[in-house]
């Protein structure tokens, strides 16, 4: 059967007027039909100006790094009880380009999350050059503007170099809250909660700010008989989340449908009581938690009455090798959360950083966690024993059957028979830069562990809130080993200051925030892990392509 010619519709080229151009001082009739063949160009592929343009077509394949314009973090509610209090800290360190910038804080709300949209938006009047003084408005005549809220911020933050510090809101029922940076605060952007309570026993519990996310992971967690602990879920869009609560236990998963479809509208905060979901008392528990849409910011609060009240580290995603870096050189007790949600079973070989580099601890030489389970395996530390700061690594027994893990530890602390917990997590390095916004004079340590080869790692501590001289120093870790690393408080320190760390050479290296204090004979810690600020995003290398218009 003979197929149909078919024939290409003919399209009529638009009458386009000349530009008049008998204006055009000292023009001759060759230059004024040169400039009328550009004018119709232009009309037909749009204007152009003499320069490069704004959004290149082509991409080389090259790749270069820009600094962010704007970060956007999540803080958990304060969980600080009624006699409790939170400080919240905000800090960026210098370097980012540009010469303005915001950081503000805030409290999770629907009118602030609204608000907060419009940080990083061009003020009225303060038009691009070449675009008309004022647009055309979308209102109908005589209908009223839309109004959007002001942004109610706690803390503000107006330099780099320097942190800004406020309390949270003094009660029990305080929610979560996000900062948000742009321009030259944006790269390195950071946010510390620290919180003193007495609520479960003295206690000091501390949690950097996170991105919103769609997957957390967290190892640790319980529903005993003696703990309390809470699933904060926080979300800083403008747009709903639903999330899941996955839970693993020493029996297998855990199904329940009250843990699915959770809803979190817009600026909501929610704290759920992880007990509520278990069906009954299950300890070392693993908790994947997921959105099925929008973003979060998640953490788990734990509390065991009388022994220690902490936020759980949010661990690294699941590996086949993990590290727990942070093993403060004066706990007595550690206890360690193995588990994996894979079909595989794990054999892990289990290692401490000491002074000589990594070991294997007599009796303690490896683990096995079955498929979709938790493990455990505890430690005790003496005098006589410990060899300082540590670190716990696990990889897989045989190279050959790598299975995905999370980790997570509770280490304790003793003083006059009185204890204070903290919890610790599979780590990740700290890459070029990491930051941690709230560290006080007196009261900090830094815990450095190299994993691979020997590192050189660069600490700056910046001036105070209020006041001080920042100060700066070069640290060697040999690898494999621990090193706690302390007068790093910058001279006449006035109030928190800020710890920011790069590599300089080797590494990986993992590192954490000891901030201690001893309240009521209570030796309470809290302890918080660097990650990597990613300060610089990875873009494409372009060139201008002028024959893109004609192509499909």
């Amino acid at each position: 059967m003979k197929k149909p010619t078919l024939k290409a519709p003919k399209l009529k080229a638009p009458k386009l007027k000349a530009p008049d151009l008998s204006a055009v001082a000292g023009g001759s009739r060759t230059g004024q039909s040169l400039l009328a063949g550009v004018a119709v160009l232009g009309l037909v592929f749009g204007v152009a100006e003499l320069r490069a343009p704004a959004t290149p077509a082509t991409d080389t394949g090259a790749r270069t790094t820009a600094q962010v314009e704007r970060t956007a973090l999540v803080c958990p509610p304060p969980m600080q009880g009624v006699t409790g209090s939170t400080n919240l800290t905000l800090f960026s360190p210098e370097g980012g380009t540009g010469a303005t910038g915001t950081g503000r804080l805030a409290e999770a709300s629907a009118d602030n999350v609204v608000a907060a949209q419009n940080l990083a938006q061009p003020t009225a009047g303060a038009q691009p050059s070449g675009s008309p003084s004022a647009a055309p408005s979308e209102q109908p005549s005589g209908s009223p503007a839309a109004v959007t809220p002001a942004l109610d911020a706690r803390v503000t933050l107006d330099k780099p170099g320097a942190p800004a510090t406020g309390p949270a809101a003094n009660n029990d029922e305080a929610p979560g809250s996000f900062a948000i940076a742009t321009g030259n605060l944006a790269p390195g952007f950071t946010a510390t909660q620290v919180t003193t309570s007495e609520n479960g026993g003295t206690s000091l519990s501390g949690a950097d700010c996170v991105p919103s996310g769609t997957s957390f992971w967290f190892a640790g967690a319980s529903s005993g008989a003696n703990r309390v602990d809470y699933v904060t879920l926080v979300n800083a869009d403008s747009l709903p989340a639903v999330v899941d609560l996955h839970m693993y236990g020493d029996k297998g998963a855990i199904d329940n449908e009250l843990a699915t479809g959770i809803a979190v509208a817009p600026g909501q905060s929610q704290r759920l009581l992880l007990s509520s979901y278990t069906k009954g008392a299950v300890d070392d528990l693993a908790l994947h938690i997921v959105t099925r849409s929008g973003r979060i910011g998640a953490g788990v609060h734990a509390s065991d009455t009388g022994k220690g009240t902490d936020w759980l580290e949010p661990s690294a995603d699941p590996a086949p090798a993990v590290t727990v870096p942070g093993i403060p050189d004066d706990v007595t007790t550690a206890h360690l959360v193995v588990a994996t949600d894979s079909a595989d079973d794990a054999d892990l070989k289990v290692q401490l950083s000491g002074k000589n580099g990594w070991f294997t601890p007599a009796g303690k030489e490896s683990i096995h966690v079955k498929a979709g389970m938790t493990a455990t395996l505890d430690f005790q530390f003496s005098s006589e024993n410990r060899e300082g700061a540590s670190a716990i690594r696990l990889t897989p027994t045989s190279q050959d059957h790598p299975t995905p893990i999370v980790a997570g530890l509770r280490v304790d602390r003793e003083n006059k028979g009185k204890t204070e917990s903290t919890w610790l997590s599979g780590g990740s390095p700290i890459g070029a830069r990491a930051s941690i916004a709230d560290n006080r004079a007196g009261q900090t340590k830094l815990i450095l562990t190299a994993v691979d080869t020997d590192a050189k790692v660069k600490v700056t501590s910046s001036a105070g809130a209020s006041g001080g001289t920042p100060a700066t120093k070069d640290v060697d870790v040999p690898a494999g080993t621990t090193v706690t690393v302390e007068g790093i408080d910058p001279q006449g320190a006035n109030g928190p200051y800020a710890l920011t760390l790069q590599t300089l050479g080797g590494g990986p290296v993992l590192a954490t925030r000891q901030l201690s204090a001893v309240t009521k004979d209570v030796p309470t810690f809290t302890t918080q892990q660097f990650r990597d600020d990613h300060a610089t995003v990875e873009v494409p290398h372009v060139a201008a392509d002028p024959g893109i218009v004609l192509k499909q």
